[in-house]
Protein backbone atom coordinates (compact mmCIF):
# COMPACT_ATOMS: atom_id res chain seq x y z
CA UNK A 1 0.00 0.00 0.00
CA UNK A 2 2.97 2.65 0.18
CA UNK A 3 2.37 3.51 -3.61
CA UNK A 4 -0.41 5.53 -1.78
CA UNK A 5 1.85 7.40 0.19
CA UNK A 6 4.85 7.55 -2.00
CA UNK A 7 6.80 11.15 -2.19
CA UNK A 8 8.72 13.33 -4.29
CA UNK A 9 10.88 16.16 -3.39
CA UNK A 10 11.18 19.08 -5.88
CA UNK A 11 13.79 21.40 -6.44
CA UNK A 12 12.46 23.91 -4.50
CA UNK A 13 12.45 21.28 -1.60
CA UNK A 14 8.50 20.88 -1.41
CA UNK A 15 7.40 17.42 -0.49
CA UNK A 16 5.14 16.27 -3.14
CA UNK A 17 3.04 13.07 -2.09
CA UNK A 18 1.45 10.70 -4.89
CA UNK A 19 -2.10 10.29 -2.77
CA UNK A 20 -3.32 13.73 -4.86
CA UNK A 21 -3.30 11.14 -8.02
CA UNK A 22 -5.48 8.65 -6.57
CA UNK A 23 -8.06 11.19 -4.67
CA UNK A 24 -8.72 13.04 -8.18
CA UNK A 25 -9.19 9.54 -10.27
CA UNK A 26 -11.61 8.11 -7.66
CA UNK A 27 -13.02 11.49 -7.30
CA UNK A 28 -13.25 11.73 -10.93
CA UNK A 29 -14.68 8.57 -11.49
CA UNK A 30 -17.07 8.84 -8.79
CA UNK A 31 -18.73 11.90 -10.20
CA UNK A 32 -19.15 10.37 -13.56
CA UNK A 33 -20.63 6.86 -12.16
CA UNK A 34 -22.42 8.87 -9.33
CA UNK A 35 -23.93 10.69 -12.09
CA UNK A 36 -25.13 7.65 -14.44
CA UNK A 37 -24.01 4.13 -15.22
CA UNK A 38 -25.70 0.93 -16.18
CA UNK A 39 -26.64 -0.42 -13.10
CA UNK A 40 -29.05 2.52 -12.89
CA UNK A 41 -27.90 3.07 -9.43
CA UNK A 42 -27.23 6.31 -9.84
CA UNK A 43 -28.30 10.17 -9.17
CA UNK A 44 -30.41 10.75 -12.37
CA UNK A 45 -32.13 7.80 -11.41
CA UNK A 46 -32.46 9.33 -7.88
CA UNK A 47 -33.89 12.19 -9.33
CA UNK A 48 -35.65 11.29 -11.57
CA UNK A 49 -38.50 8.93 -9.00
CA UNK A 50 -40.69 10.60 -7.31
CA UNK A 51 -41.11 14.67 -6.54
CA UNK A 52 -37.69 16.09 -7.61
CA UNK A 53 -38.11 19.70 -5.36
CA UNK A 54 -39.39 16.66 -2.02
CA UNK A 55 -36.91 16.39 0.80
CA UNK A 56 -32.92 16.36 0.19
CA UNK A 57 -33.25 16.06 -3.83
CA UNK A 58 -32.87 20.40 -4.26
CA UNK A 59 -29.94 19.98 -2.09
CA UNK A 60 -28.37 16.95 -3.80
CA UNK A 61 -29.42 18.40 -7.56
CA UNK A 62 -27.30 22.13 -6.63
CA UNK A 63 -24.46 19.77 -5.17
CA UNK A 64 -24.36 17.66 -8.32
CA UNK A 65 -24.45 20.89 -10.45
CA UNK A 66 -21.58 22.26 -8.84
CA UNK A 67 -19.41 19.09 -8.98
CA UNK A 68 -19.90 18.62 -12.85
CA UNK A 69 -19.38 23.22 -13.19
CA UNK A 70 -16.40 22.68 -11.09
CA UNK A 71 -15.07 19.60 -13.39
CA UNK A 72 -15.90 20.89 -16.21
CA UNK A 73 -14.01 24.07 -15.54
CA UNK A 74 -10.93 22.17 -14.91
CA UNK A 75 -11.36 20.45 -18.19
CA UNK A 76 -12.20 22.98 -20.40
CA UNK A 77 -9.17 25.69 -18.37
CA UNK A 78 -6.93 23.32 -18.53
CA UNK A 79 -7.00 20.79 -21.85
CA UNK A 80 -9.48 22.86 -23.58
CA UNK A 81 -12.33 21.53 -25.67
CA UNK A 82 -9.73 20.21 -28.09
CA UNK A 83 -7.70 18.30 -25.24
CA UNK A 84 -11.18 16.82 -24.01
CA UNK A 85 -11.93 15.71 -28.07
CA UNK A 86 -7.74 14.28 -28.41
CA UNK A 87 -8.70 12.61 -24.85
CA UNK A 88 -12.02 10.99 -26.29
CA UNK A 89 -10.17 9.63 -29.24
CA UNK A 90 -7.76 8.39 -27.96
CA UNK A 91 -10.26 6.55 -25.47
CA UNK A 92 -12.60 4.88 -28.42
CA UNK A 93 -9.05 3.80 -29.99
CA UNK A 94 -8.47 1.91 -27.05
CA UNK A 95 -11.65 0.56 -26.81
CA UNK A 96 -11.74 -0.61 -30.76
CA UNK A 97 -8.46 -1.79 -30.07
CA UNK A 98 -9.85 -3.79 -27.28
CA UNK A 99 -13.17 -4.82 -29.11
CA UNK A 100 -10.65 -5.83 -32.08
CA UNK A 101 -8.89 -8.29 -30.04
CA UNK A 102 -12.20 -10.06 -28.77
CA UNK A 103 -11.39 -8.66 -25.40
CA UNK A 104 -14.47 -6.24 -25.28
CA UNK A 105 -17.94 -6.94 -26.58
CA UNK A 106 -19.03 -3.86 -27.69
CA UNK A 107 -22.32 -5.12 -29.05
CA UNK A 108 -24.04 -4.82 -25.92
CA UNK A 109 -25.71 -1.58 -24.57
CA UNK A 110 -24.34 -1.83 -20.96
CA UNK A 111 -20.31 -2.23 -21.79
CA UNK A 112 -21.16 0.42 -24.17
CA UNK A 113 -23.07 2.19 -21.35
CA UNK A 114 -19.86 1.39 -18.74
CA UNK A 115 -17.30 2.60 -21.39
CA UNK A 116 -18.62 6.05 -21.84
CA UNK A 117 -19.07 6.57 -18.03
CA UNK A 118 -15.65 5.55 -17.31
CA UNK A 119 -13.98 7.50 -20.40
CA UNK A 120 -16.18 10.23 -19.10
CA UNK A 121 -14.39 9.87 -15.25
CA UNK A 122 -11.10 9.81 -17.07
CA UNK A 123 -11.49 12.77 -19.10
CA UNK A 124 -12.56 14.48 -16.17
CA UNK A 125 -9.26 12.98 -14.35
CA UNK A 126 -6.95 13.99 -17.34
CA UNK A 127 -8.60 17.59 -16.91
CA UNK A 128 -8.04 17.61 -13.31
CA UNK A 129 -4.59 17.05 -13.33
CA UNK A 130 -3.30 18.29 -16.82
CA UNK A 131 -0.90 20.91 -15.87
CA UNK A 132 0.80 18.45 -13.48
CA UNK A 133 1.39 15.93 -15.90
CA UNK A 134 2.37 19.18 -18.02
CA UNK A 135 5.07 19.87 -15.85
CA UNK A 136 6.08 16.21 -14.99
CA UNK A 137 6.83 16.25 -18.37
CA UNK A 138 7.79 19.35 -19.38
CA UNK A 139 9.37 20.92 -16.33
CA UNK A 140 7.48 23.87 -16.82
CA UNK A 141 4.18 24.98 -15.03
CA UNK A 142 1.56 26.12 -17.26
CA UNK A 143 0.96 30.06 -17.11
CA UNK A 144 -2.17 31.96 -17.46
CA UNK A 145 -2.31 34.71 -20.51
CA UNK A 146 -1.58 38.19 -19.05
CA UNK A 147 -2.67 41.40 -20.31
CA UNK A 148 0.48 42.57 -21.61
CA UNK A 149 0.62 39.68 -24.04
Amino acid sequence: MSFFTQTNRTRSGKVETHLHWWVTFILSMLLSLGTWNPTHHHFIGYVTHGDPLSGFHPFFILMMIAFWLMALKAVLQSIKIYGAIIAMAIIVAFVYGLAQLGWLDTSKWSTLGWVTTLGIGLIIFIGMNASIIWKKMTGVYTTDATDED
